[in-house]
Formats: structure tokens, sequence, C-alpha cells
């Protein structure tokens, strides 16, 4: 039985994975990343993970975080110029499921479900999505972990939900609410093309911080937007009802229970014709 399949398919795991997800122990982690005694890491880290460190900035870094968090070259993601195409805001694993018109539940193949009212805290919000897209983005410990915005406008203040913080992999979406149940944040973007948007950053196991540069601006679509610090992680965009279709490869996957390879910056959707 491997480390996740015990910690979450087994009464001891459990015992054990109640102290793995709590904020404390990422905190700690975080410490530890932060510091020149976390350098020896970023070798064996890009050896084992096959990470093309020719696409970044690396000049300068010190410790493992530092890495982690590393600038890509510019022009090395660039946007989608049709402004009518809907862009993934990071790197990642994309499925998109739809939200459910009455209740806004989002059901995922072979994962467990959840309503848009839990996911955001906040009844009045949730409802505003019921019948729109929940896009899931899923960041793997290899792919690139700053994220843009996924289209310009006016933002919200940054909303911080606190929370435990379970992996964001296949085994344990199977077993728990995840999304509900980790630390996450989102912002509201006011898009002139795909009406409100909400951008959500969500935390993972050994991910103590979602870094979000700013609060209530005017934002350009694809500027950065902020980070997450070392683990697998998590960006959920919620669209909707009526303002944008996925592409149609992704909406056969997803239904499928298949993830789809995205970069940032590639276009994912489209606004749907009025």
């Amino acid at each position: 039985m491997d480390g996740l399949k015990f910690l979450y398919k087994s009464a001891a795991g459990r015992v054990f994975l109640k102290a793995l997800c709590a904020p404390a122990l990422s905190k700690a982690c975080g410490c530890f990343l932060d510091s020149p005694l976390s350098h020896f890491l970023i070798k064996s880290f890009v050896e084992k993970n096959n990470i093309d460190i020719s696409e970044y900035h690396t000049d300068g870094i010190k410790t493992f975080n530092q890495f982690f968090r590393r600038k890509i070259k510019d022009g090395a993601r660039p946007f989608d110029q049709d402004t009518n195409a809907l862009c993934a805001p990071c790197d990642g694993l994309l499925s998109a499921w739809k939200i459910s018109d009455d209740g806004g539940t989002v059901i995922p193949v072979k994962q467990s479900q959840y309503t848009i009212e839990r996911l955001l805290q906040s009844k009045e919000l949730g409802a505003q999505y019921n019948g729109g897209l929940c896009l899931v983005f899923r960041l793997c410990v290899d792919n690139y972990h700053r994220y843009a915005y996924a289209d310009g406008g006016k933002k919200s203040a940054n909303v911080f939900i606190p929370g435990r913080l379970h992996t964001v992999r296949p085994i344990a979406l199977e077993t728990l609410p995840v999304f509900v149940e980790n630390a996450r944040e989102y912002t509201t973007i006011e898009s002139p093309v795909f009406g409100t948007l909400v951008q959500m950053e969500v935390g993972a196991m050994l991910v103590g911080r979602i870094v979000n540069f700013e609060q209530e601006a005017v934002v350009a679509r694809g500027a950065e937007k902020g980070f997450f610090e070392y683990g697998g992680s998590t960006i959920i965009l919620l669209v909707k009802k009526g303002a944008a279709n996925v592409r149609d490869d992704i909406a056969a996957n997803s239904a499928a229970g298949i993830e789809t390879p995205v970069k940032m910056g590639q276009r994912v959707g489209s606004a749907r014709a009025v």
C-alpha cells in the first residue's frame, strides 16, 4: 500500500492524516523550505520531475521555495490574443464541469461532489453560478506555480477561507470534498467579455502559503496574479451560465474522467455567442 492510499483508505492512516493536513505542519515545513538549509533539495527535485530549467530565471536562488516560485522567462507563456478566448490562468491538468441549475452542485467523475455555496461559503454569490461552469486546474509539483488573471477588469478584494490542507491528488478527491475543506482564497473579476468570474486558489498538503499580489484593483488579462509555494495546488475558475463554452476535447475528456494538460495562456474555451 503506497503512502497516500494508506492515509486516505485505511483507519490507521486517517489518524496520521489529521496531523499531516494541519496548517501548523505546513507552516513548519514552509519555514524550513524558506531557509538556505533547503537548497540541497533543488537538484534532486529537478531531476526527479524532469524540469527544464532553461525556461526559468534561476540566478540568485538560495532556498527551495525560491526555486519553487521561480519566474518563467518572458514570452514562454503567451496569452491567446483573441479577447473572446477563455484562457488557462495557470499550467495544470484541467477538468471542466457543469454546475447544476438548482442547488449549484458540481458532480465530477470519480470524485466527491460539492456545492458552489460551500466552496465560496456564500449562498448569495454561489447562487449566481447555478447552471454555469466550474473549471478545475490541478497543478502538479513539476508545473509552473505562478498564475495569472484569466481575464481583465475590476477585481474585488481577496477573500480567504481557512481550512485544512489535504493533497489534491485524485485519491483524496475520490474520498473527500477536498476543495470545500482546504484553505483557499478567491476574488471576483468583472470581465467585459465573460461577465463576473470567480478565480480561486486552493492550498494543498504542505502548501501553507497562497500569495496574491493585489487587493481591489483594475487588472489586466494575463497579468501575474500571484504564486503558490511548495506542493501540488489547484485553481478553480467559475463562469456564469451562458457566458462561455469549453473546448470540445476538454468537455469530452472531463466527461470520461480524464484531465487535459494545459499551459498558462492557452485557450481552453470561448465566449458563447449571443
